[in-house]
């Protein structure tokens, strides 16, 4: 018989049995357990469980947030809402239960190595189930699954089967990495393309520097990422110093805050996760010079490259933004979808027709062809 518990944190969760759940996944039971301690504002965690017979059967990673309509809508409309927000307050905004998690890359829910795929959808369905009681005995009517990838067929059927709507989301970036040099990875991009990274890569550059201990920049970096998440219109969070410290203290050899110096001045930071199979870039935080941002973007995209090229790693992961950037840089991109349902049917009834005003890619024409693309 098959037993659900959803839990405030993931340490009622054995590790290895969650980690047996995610094989081969970076953002695992120690990731989960960073972001958890570092205590990001306005954001609560969830993690569902289906037992059987007292072994671990599937899990996923969950939370509450208040979620704001027009988070990824831009320009005008972005003006507009803007207005609404600010003399109708509350009216745009919802209370929300999201299956997965606002800092990982795609929503996981992961079944045990011993659970015949087979049984995967069934699985699926009894999490959305858990996740609806949850989200009931919490007071929350609007439940989500954020970042479902769109060719996972078993997320889609047991989503439809529960009645739950879908839209486009943010699709992931990645760069697959044969090459066996940076000049070899130049070759495959267009002459244009190529033609500036040269140029840039000519350019006196700042000197790069790897770190798993930041506590002596922890200051400077934060200005970095504030003053980055001031440019950004589609930041879903806001995440606190102690998410950058936690996530290096506890994925070890796992992680790497990457700093770019100029003389003795710190002008940009990455924070990526990597092992064997691929390395995820998790945050780029830089200086609002205007004359140095494009070179530092591209000179932080080339070091990674170069990193996954010295070090055989076949896969580099960048995220869901800049699609322009990415595109000439010759990415390819996975799909995701968002699925949601909200309990009352005329409040439910009015978001099937608002999805089509705030998909994402009604605003971005690169993101519009990085989805389509999928």
């Amino acid at each position: 018989m098959i037993s659900a518990q959803a839990f405030s944190t993931i340490e009622a969760i054995d590790r290895n049995a969650w980690n047996d759940c995610f094989v081969g996944v970076l953002e695992n039971w120690e990731y989960y357990l960073a972001v958890e301690k570092a205590g990001i504002e306005d954001f609560e965690w969830r993690y569902l469980a289906l037992f059987e017979d007292g072994r671990l059967l599937a899990v996923a990673p969950a939370f509450l947030t208040s979620y704001k309509l027009d988070t990824t809508v831009q320009g005008l409309v972005k003006r507009i809402t803007g207005w609404i927000n600010r003399f109708l307050p509350g009216l745009l905004e919802f209370p929300l239960y999201a299956i997965g998690s606002p800092v990982a890359e795609r929503c996981t829910a992961g079944t045990a190595s011993h659970v015949p795929p087979v049984r995967r959808q069934a699985l699926l369905g009894q999490l959305l189930a858990l996740a609806r009681d949850d989200a009931r005995q919490l007071g929350i009517r609007l439940i989500a699954v954020k970042d479902a990838p769109s060719d996972d067929n078993d997320w889609s059927r047991s989503c439809k089967a529960a009645g739950y709507q879908a839209m486009p989301s943010l699709p992931n970036a990645l760069l697959p990495i044969p090459f066996g040099s940076i000049d070899a990875y130049l070759g495959t991009l267009d002459k244009t393309t190529r033609k500036d990274l040269r140029r840039k890569l000519r350019l006196p550059g700042p000197r790069i520097e790897w770190r798993r201990n930041i506590d002596d920049v922890l200051p400077r970096i934060m200005d970095l990422y504030q003053a980055t998440l001031a440019r950004s219109e589609l930041q879903f969070e806001r995440l606190p110093a102690g998410y950058f410290t936690n996530v290096l203290e506890h994925m070890d050899e796992r992680a790497a805050c990457v700093l770019y110096w100029a003389g003795d001045r710190l002008v940009a930071f990455n924070l990526v996760l990597f092992d064997g199979d691929r390395l995820i870039d998790k945050f780029f935080g830089h200086e609002v010079n205007q004359s140095r941002e494009p070179n530092l973007y591209f000179r932080n995209w080339l070091a990674n490259v170069e990193y996954c090229i010295r070090h055989q790693i076949p896969v580099y992961e960048s995220g869901q933004a800049g699609y322009a950037s990415k595109i000439r840089l010759g990415c390819s991109f996975q799909g995701n979808n968002m699925f949601f349902h909200h309990r009352n049917w005329l409040i439910n009834n009015v978001l099937r027709g608002v999805k089509l005003l705030v998909r994402p890619d009604r605003f971005d024409p690169a993101m519009s062809a990085a989805i389509s693309e999928t």
